[in-house]
């Protein structure tokens, strides 16, 4: 497993980003559009058991390989997993050629300045010792702006910058990922005053490094080319955000060099239900349309 064959399968690998990260709060919302409803656990136990099990079904289905899927993002709880007795980052890269992230932030704080930071994380030190040695390539972190407010929006971008400066220095990294919550009337206006400050932020980048940067689809077609184009930028991903799949891949492939790194939209339409060979057909077909759409632009 080398770095270098990681990274280069993020800067030039044709394919996305699977998001398989939702966490303590939004795992109950995945399950249950997956087709399990919350009676059929009784405990956060048997919760995490049951979406392991959904995560393990996608991640071995043979729709789900590195022609494809570059890469994808885990929850802490599946990095510490296994799947069929092999750690799950191992078995990613050793047995589907799909590069490891991890999410890193603990939650939002409240919205202070139309915008919300990431929580503290006061075990991010140990936490990332033990990503780079459990084989993670990268880490997620999300933060979210809901307004135009330039003082809220540098603020979440000042924030996403030290953070990545801490997941670089363990030797791993990092994708800032400061959404733009996609239902907002200025959103525009966000989307410029973010950009404003993610290249500056680039530019102070000290020579050598390099983040990756995970976006909500702009409102404007190829708005974020000069961060695409930023030598400091690996590669710049962009999140669902709410839309339907056939939405973000429709918008998504009118952006040059952005691919996708979908949630909800890859898990739509797969359910507990299906036998492996419904379950594998409809991730094909989830894979395959996520796939065109991020090759396109």
């Amino acid at each position: 497993m080398t770095k270098a064959e990681m990274t280069e399968q993020i800067r030039s690998g044709k394919g996305f980003i699977a998001a398989l990260d939702q966490s303590g709060g939004s795992t109950p919302k995945a399950l249950k559009q997956y087709g399990v409803a919350e009676s059929a656990y009784s405990n956060e136990t048997e919760m995490f058991d049951l979406i392991h099990a959904m995560r393990s079904r996608i991640i071995k289905s043979p729709a789900f390989a590195g022609d494809k899927v570059v890469g994808a993002i885990l929850f802490e709880q599946t990095m510490d997993r296994q799947i069929d007795g092999i750690p799950t980052a191992t078995y990613l890269w050793d047995k589907r050629h799909v590069v490891p992230f991890l999410k890193i932030d603990k939650g939002l704080e409240a919205e202070v300045d139309g915008c919300q930071l990431m929580k503290p994380m006061p075990g991010l030190d140990a936490l990332l010792d033990r990503a780079a040695k459990a084989g993670i390539f990268g880490t997620k972190e999300r933060s979210v702006v809901s307004a135009a407010n330039a003082k809220g929006i540098q603020a979440v971008v000042d924030q996403q910058f030290e953070v990545g400066a801490q997941v670089i220095a363990h030797g791993l990294m990092p994708i800032l990922e400061p959404e733009v919550t996609i239902s907002i009337a200025d959103k525009a206006e966000a989307e410029d005053l973010l950009q404003k400050a993610l290249l500056k932020g680039l530019d102070a980048l000290p020579e050598g490094q390099q983040v990756m940067l995970k976006l909500s689809l702009p409102t404007v077609d190829n708005f974020y080319a000069p961060l695409v184009d930023h030598p400091k930028v690996l590669k710049v991903v962009a999140l669902s955000g709410g839309h339907s799949r056939a939405e973000a891949n429709k918008i998504l492939a009118k952006n040059r060099g952005i691919i996708a790194s979908f949630s909800r939209a890859l898990s739509e339409g797969l359910s507990a239900q299906q036998s492996d060979a419904e379950f594998d057909t409809m991730l094909q077909g989830a894979v395959t349309s996520i796939y065109e759409a991020s090759i396109a632009g």
